[in-house]
């Protein structure tokens, strides 16, 4: 077993995860969570099957571009339109998705490795 410390990890980490948002560091983000390896922000999401690369701006400003965007699509998995995995490819920009319980612990798994990536998490809610 795998054991971080939150002082191995740099950067923003979920503390929790409820139906309304999240909790990163000593903040309640109610809604959508948008990471970078060194910050957090609110994100107003549009609805899943309506999600495009407008939408993600804020999770691809990163420079250089992220290894691949983290995606969590809420309380289940559920896969964004195929539109928005081509254009991300074609920004050389991988996306892994999975419902935002597992993109939470696997942001810090991935941050513990100091991966540089990006995430964009929906609420439990949405």
């Amino acid at each position: 077993m795998v054991e971080i410390r939150r002082e191995d990890i740099s950067g923003p980490l979920i503390s929790a995860i409820g139906p309304s948002g999240f909790r990163v560091a000593d903040r309640i983000v109610p809604g959508g969570l948008v990471l970078w390896p060194d910050n957090a922000f609110d994100w107003q999401p549009p609805a899943l099957e309506s999600l495009d690369e407008s939408a993600l701006d804020k999770a691809l400003l990163l420079d250089p571009a992220p290894e691949f965007l983290l995606l969590g699509s809420g309380p289940t998995l559920i896969h964004p339109p195929a539109a928005l995995r081509r254009a991300l490819e074609a920004r050389n920009i991988g996306l892994e998705v999975m419902d935002s319980r597992a993109a939470a612990k696997t942001w810090g798994l991935m941050r513990a490795e100091e991966r540089w990536i990006s995430a964009a998490l929906y609420a439990l809610n949405s």
